[in-house]
């Protein structure tokens, strides 16, 4: 019933030439083409059009026009939420109803999956995550899950979006929460579909938390988080014998929207560690400054990669010193993964000839 008593509030409501030549995802595509749901894209509201549609005085439905497109992103989201509402409760209804009929008294709270879904490529999806979600009632889906992960949406399923970007929530947290909640009481199947692993800086474990004080069960499905799919992609071993002998994931996560990395950087300036930077383009320059400050060599080999795993995929190869202003010349976007470490120059496409290298073409 969570839903219904909190809905209304709602509404007041490069690549770098390599040594060899490079796999097809490595082509440039147009930057106006993106594999993951952008904020306001006609394909997100065309995949969600159930959601935006309402009844004439006939009883007949209609698709009401989808949200204009004010500057104004909190008008735009409060006017997003304002007409999806009415079909929200509808769906609600039409799910208590489909139990009751089924059980023949009140029904039994529904299942909540946590499903990942790797960093883009279906084909890293597991057996288990593609069959629930072929089996979801409603699947709640982030931005950077990919399009051609939900192409395998089951077709009598409902999909909503409800992704974040920066400047941009479609939902807050809480909403998001409350949404999961109330379906689940109604005893639909839901699926709350997150790029990568659900558990690595997706927010799962607060989901999961929330729920689980709720008496929901909530099974978690792993995806393969962006670091292992995208430094796999690029042949780039995370840890290796004799260079690096651990790995660590930072979240490139502003203080309160600013430019300083919430990570302290003087622990993670290890020459003998892998970095993995999450969401960093706005504070990398900050973290570089930082790493490079603490101790770690301005020569350190790093790379950064732009839509990972898709046909998309963009990546720039530099030293740590000059990553920042090859990120900016190739006008790179989110999502951005950043590795940092000497197993970076392992990989094939690294552009940078080592000592032994020069030496032997010296000789």
């Amino acid at each position: 019933m969570a839903l219904l008593h909190k809905l209304a509030p709602f509404t007041s409501l490069y690549t770098n030439t390599p040594h060899s030549p490079p796999p097809r995802r490595h082509v440039i595509i147009s930057f106006s083409v993106s594999p993951f749901t952008e904020k306001h894209s006609t394909e997100r509201y065309q995949r969600d059009q159930w959601v935006y549609q309402s009844t004439t005085q006939e009883g007949q439905p209609q698709t009401t026009p989808f949200p204009p497109l004010p500057c104004d992103s909190a008008s735009l989201r409060d006017d997003d939420i304002a007409l999806q509402l009415p079909e929200l409760k509808k769906l609600l209804q039409v799910l208590r109803e489909k139990r009751e009929c089924i059980n023949g008294e009140g029904c039994e709270p529904g299942n909540v999956f946590l499903v990942g879904t790797g960093p883009g490529d279906p084909e890293l999806l597991t057996l288990k995550a593609v069959r629930v979600i072929k089996s979801a009632d409603l699947l709640l889906y982030d931005r950077l899950v990919s399009n051609d992960v939900l192409d395998l949406v089951g077709p009598g399923a409902r999909l909503l979006y409800v992704g974040k970007t920066a400047g941009y929530h479609s939902r807050t947290q809480e909403e998001i929460h409350e949404l999961l909640l109330s379906f689940a009481e109604a005893g639909a199947t839901v699926v709350r579909l997150k790029g990568g692993d659900p558990l690595v800086f997706g927010r799962g474990g607060e989901e999961m938390d929330f729920l689980q004080q709720q008496g929901i069960q909530v099974k978690v499905i792993p995806g393969i988080t962006a670091a292992s799919g995208i430094a796999a992609e690029l042949g780039i071993p995370l840890t290796h014998r004799g260079i690096a002998n651990s790995v660590r994931f930072l979240t490139g996560h502003s203080r309160k929207g600013g430019s300083d990395p919430l990570f302290v950087s003087e622990n993670a300036a290890d020459p003998d560690s892998t970095l993995v930077v999450y969401m960093g383009l706005v504070t990398f320059p900050s973290l570089a400054q930082k790493l490079m400050h603490h101790g770690l060599s301005p020569q350190t080999p790093a790379a950064a990669i732009e839509r990972g795993t898709t046909l998309h995929q963009r990546t720039v190869f530099a030293e740590l010193k000059d990553l920042h202003e090859k990120i900016t010349s190739a006008q790179l976007v989110s999502p951005t993964l950043i590795i940092i470490g000497k197993v970076v120059e392992l990989s094939p496409f690294w552009p940078i000839p080592t000592k032994e290298e020069s030496c032997l073409m010296q000789a």
